[in-house]
């Protein structure tokens, strides 16, 4: 067709680039410029991408602006359910988030990487960078309550940067496209309270919009055309700038190692980005520049990664995090490998269900209209490989999360990042169904169809041509203005639509449950946690221990120890320990020197057994009423007394002229690490604790935990052999039923021990032969019954003071 002066072609810019090609309707399979019903490219497209295109210069600020109100639509119907039910005070749904507000504050006091002053380095906040960003809003002066504000404004400005970049992603449906997103991505109640909530979810989502705009940067970057130079040949496609595709990678990387120390799970999505981009610069450059490529935005996170597990082992003695100790049923040495399996699926069905079934509709199953959108995207050419790039972060997500025992509290927030990427792409996927030409493939920039020749159309846009095809040969419907094709596009309309409204009708009781949960639930942190912190702020206490709580010492500004164990202090493992029972918690609490043990303790009772029965004396409770959120209905603060410690103790056993050579506490992770210690796993080795009157007879009682050892099962440690001469092996346990213990030294036998039957402390002992080596392996084995196991002494006899020379005249 030769160019008229109503249709010029348009010279090409300087520097030899092709002029973009103007958009066409024409279906896949059609000469260009042939459309349906024979229309001019104006009338072909979109009425909104017509208005939209009319002030391209004012689309983004209009966007900008229109996303922003959305936003802060939404964030004031939260605040403000918040502050009617808090009397206009500032608080937060979940304690959790006075956590970050406790690494925050020590962060702006000097104290990185710190929950409580003092304690040292914690690895159990799992986002690193977020204390940072609320430590800036602290020294600025949202201190206190206020701190919240500023999580607000946060939270609000990292949503706003989600959207934005989130826009881009619909970019290849059309320019109007994108005003479908804000209201898509904040529809779910369950995610924008996870935004509000002070957590680190909003940030997340903001820091992954900063990578994936790097990720997309990249991509664009080695896709710029230039005039081909061996036209029609492989030449037609010219790399940018080596420097600058490299500086680009880079940046991707280090926007990946923000990601990652947000949430360590965006592992996933750091890969995601990686390969991505990666792909993007191998369909260009070839495969040497993809593996560049690769290697750029992957080795900043893996820097991140490997610097975090250096510093856990350095400051804690773990490779991992408290939290993926604390946190994860892979670390739990009780189960079995079935029975870690089995929880995996569990909770990997239940994520997927508690929000397809819940927190996306009041009714089954309408909450499923949520994935259906989202795989829409999958089959549009224009579309299908960033929501390939959507899906892989979607699942690997919820699949490494589902690890999480902690998956199912807190309204499932560490799905919400998931469910936010699922519902981009259920707004591509609504605006492709209402899109006028959204299954035809994309073009290149020389004009031709991205589809390679004699490739099959896509499902849908065959689907669609039949009927225009056949009664085009019947009636020539598609010659007289494409009736058919517009009532395709009606009906399409029509459904995105009905999908919607009954979509929002079945989602707006969960909006108002979500909306008056998070102000119910801040009214119940404000009354109890806020509170009870008030209180011990009032004791003046020295140091508070606590479970897992956040709002008590924010409140109170008061050093804490976290008995579960994500809080830290130094390098005792209370986070492993708090897996293996009570008893091994307690065993560290009695390695803390005196003088730094908690004074105060504000726990619910109901979590720890005997632990306030023996250990404290309560001092007031924080009552909550019409509690959903906190942990119980009543916080009790005890004043804490530790007297049956006796950390390091001779056995009561031990004769006049014995030494203690070395010494196994059992139950004591510090004191079984130094020693090799094994015991059977798994379904074996509980740890229990005791508390029973001193065999010395001193009239006090004494402390000690073990480990319950099957008949029949072993356990092994590695014991220094007496030198001086025979020793003894002495056993303590607390011994309700007789048992019969055979004891063997580097598979020597030396004897059995029967154990009597005691209301008390029982030690029992067997002879240590000479000509044992320097050091070891001490196997002990119930051969009838059960025993626990308390504590292990090796003890040699005591060196005679060496004689001195008279002194002379």
């Amino acid at each position: 067709m030769s160019p008229s002066s109503a249709d010029p072609v348009p010279s090409a810019p300087p520097g030899g680039a092709a002029p973009p090609s103007r958009p066409s309707s024409a279906s896949p399979g059609e000469p260009e410029g042939v459309a349906a019903g024979g229309a001019s490219p104006e009338a072909r497209a979109g009425r909104l991408d017509r208005l939209v295109a009319a002030w391209p210069r004012v689309d983004p600020v209009l966007f900008a602006v229109y996303a922003g109100a959305c936003v802060l639509y939404a964030a004031v119907a939260f605040y403000g359910a918040m502050h009617r039910q808090t009397g206009g005070m500032w608080s937060a749904p979940l304690d959790d988030v006075f956590i970050h507000f406790d690494y925050a504050r020590a962060t702006a006091r000097g104290y990185p990487f710190e929950w409580s002053e003092g304690n040292g380095f914690s690895s159990g906040n799992t986002s690193l960078s977020y204390p940072f960003v609320l430590a800036l809003g602290y020294l600025i002066g949202f201190r206190g309550l206020l701190l919240m504000q500023w999580a607000a404004i946060v939270a609000c400005a990292s949503t706003l940067g989600f959207l934005l970049v989130g826009a881009r992603l619909l970019e290849p449906i059309g320019r109007w496209a994108k005003y479908l997103l804000p209201p898509v991505a904040l529809c779910i109640g369950a995610l924008d309270w996870s935004l509000f909530s002070g957590m680190e979810n909003a940030f997340h989502l903001g820091v992954w919009a900063l990578a994936t705009l790097a990720a997309l940067e990249v991509a664009r970057a080695a896709s710029v055309p230039r005039a081909p130079r061996d036209p029609g040949g492989a030449g037609d496609r010219a790399a940018a700038p080596a420097k600058r595709l490299a500086r680009l990678g880079w940046l991707a990387g280090l926007a990946g190692a923000l990601l990652y120390v947000t949430r360590p799970e965006s592992v996933v999505c750091v890969a995601a980005l990686g390969v991505y981009a990666a792909i993007a610069v191998g369909r260009a450059h070839g495969a040497r520049a993809a593996i560049a490529t690769l290697a750029r935005t992957s080795a900043p996170g893996a820097l991140a990664f490997v610097a975090q597990a250096v510093a856990n082992r350095v400051f804690t003695g773990e490779w991992a995090a408290s939290g993926a100790i604390a946190k994860l049923a892979l670390n739990n040495p009780y189960m079995t490998s079935e029975e870690k399996w089995n929880t995996y699926e569990f909770l990997a069905t239940y994520v997927i269900a508690r929000n397809t079934n819940h927190h996306f509709s009041d009714a089954l199953p309408w909450g499923w209209l949520v994935p259906a959108l989202a795989l829409v995207p999958l089959a549009s050419r224009k579309t299908r490989g960033i929501a390939s790039l959507l899906w892989i972060q979607v699942v690997g997500w919820l699949a490494l999360v589902a690890l999480n025992g902690q998956v199912r509290w807190q309204n499932e927030r560490y799905t919400m990042p998931a469910v936010a990427w699922l519902l981009v792409l259920a707004a591509m996927g609504l605006a492709l169904l209402v899109a006028r030409a959204a299954w035809r493939a994309p073009e290149r920039a020389d004009g031709r169809s991205a589809r390679r020749e004699g490739a099959p159309a896509g499902l849908w846009a065959r689907l669609a041509a039949v009927p225009a095809r056949a009664l085009g040969a019947r009636g020539g419907l598609a010659g007289k203005g494409g009736l058919v094709a517009s009532g395709l596009w009606v009906a399409r309309v029509a459904l995105a639509l009905a999908l919607a409204a009954v979509f929002w009708a079945h989602q707006l009781p969960r909006m108002r449950d979500q909306i008056w949960f998070f102000g119910r639930a801040s009214r119940n942190i404000r009354d109890q946690h806020l509170v009870a912190g008030k209180v011990l702020a009032q004791l003046d206490v020295r140091r508070v221990l606590v479970g897992d709580a956040g709002a008590l010492l924010y409140a109170s500004d008061r050093p804490g120890l976290d008995l579960i164990g994500l809080g830290g202090y130094h390098d005792l493992p209370f986070a492993r320990a708090g897996v293996h029972g009570l008893g091994a918690s307690l065993e560290l609490v009695e390695r803390i020197p005196p003088d730094d043990r908690p004074d105060a303790m504000a726990i619910y009772p109901g979590w720890w057994g005997e632990l306030p029965a023996i250990f404290g004396k309560q001092i007031v409770s924080v009552p909550v009423v019409g509690n959903v959120i906190c942990g119980g209905a009543e916080k009790v603060i005890y004043r804490a007394d530790w007297s049956p410690f006796a950390h390091g103790e001779a056995p009561a056993s031990m004769r006049a002229d014995e030494q203690v050579l070395d010494e196994l506490d059992v139950a004591d992770l510090v004191s079984e690490r130094e020693h090799g210690y094994t015991f059977p796993r798994p379904q074996a080795g509980f740890v229990g604790f005791s508390v029973l009157p001193d065999p010395r007879g001193s009239g006090r009682d004494r402390f000690d935990a073990g480990r319950v050892i099957p008949g029949g099962r072993s356990e092994t440690a590695r014991l220094r052999a007496p030198r001086n001469g025979p020793g003894r092996l002495v056993l303590r346990t607390a011994a309700t039923r007789p048992a019969v213990i055979r004891a063997t030294a580097d598979g020597r036998e030396l004897g059995q021990v029967a154990l009597r039957a005691s209301d008390g402390w029982t030690e029992a002992s067997i002879a240590l032969p000479e000509g044992l080596a320097e050091t070891f392996t001490l196997t002990l084995t119930p051969v009838e019954g059960e025993w626990i196991d308390h504590h292990v002494w090796v003890l040699e006899r005591a060196a005679r003071p060496e004689a001195r020379p008279l002194a002379g005249p």
